[in-house]
């Protein structure tokens, strides 16, 4: 498996394992599967700094990572928002794992402080992920949304990065 920046010719494996995760009901709020349309609008919005990236064998993207703006306001330019989608299949391989690894040393070099993520807190093969990754929780919405006609709760994490990737543990 190998990991790279996100191409354009990405975008509809990407827009599946997306939907994949809609459908499941494991990653997200949302509730309607996305049109590619979605996904390029995402596309557009990478930036050297706000990036993304992809998990792939040979021509088979396996699953990827966006790291995002927290909040437009100045004083959270040092945040940055992450959201991980594997597929199905690939669930639970350590596709995340090495995602993320590379998400935070881009994070990094790109002069971030902290990284923040949110989760349910019935996906427990994610928050074990992120724990495994550095990660702490932070605190639980309660009932933050709607999902399949539910209020559920979502769990906010955490990471402090270092200043630099020599400073890693």
């Amino acid at each position: 498996m190998m990991i790279r920046p996100v191409k354009e010719d990405d975008l509809k494996d990407i827009l599946a394992i997306y939907n994949e995760g809609i459908e499941d009901r494991i990653a997200t709020l949302e509730t309607d599967t996305k049109e590619l349309s979605f996904m390029e609008d995402w596309y557009r919005e990478r930036t050297p700094r706000y990036a993304g990236f992809v998990a792939y064998e040979g021509t088979t993207i396996l699953g990827f990572i966006s790291l995002d703006p927290y909040n437009p306001r100045p004083v959270y330019q040092s945040v940055g928002e992450l959201s991980v989608y594997i597929t199905r299949t690939h669930r639970g391989q350590g596709i995340g794992r090495q995602l993320l690894h590379v998400i935070e040393e881009h994070a990094i070099t790109q002069g971030f402080h902290k990284l923040i993520l949110f989760t349910f807190p019935f996906n427990k093969i994610g928050q074990k992920l992120y724990i495994r990754s550095g990660f702490r929780i932070v605190g639980t919405f309660k009932e933050q949304g709607m999902l399949n006609g539910y209020y559920v709760d979502v769990l906010a994490m955490e990471k402090l990065l270092p200043k630099t990737i020599d400073d890693q543990i």
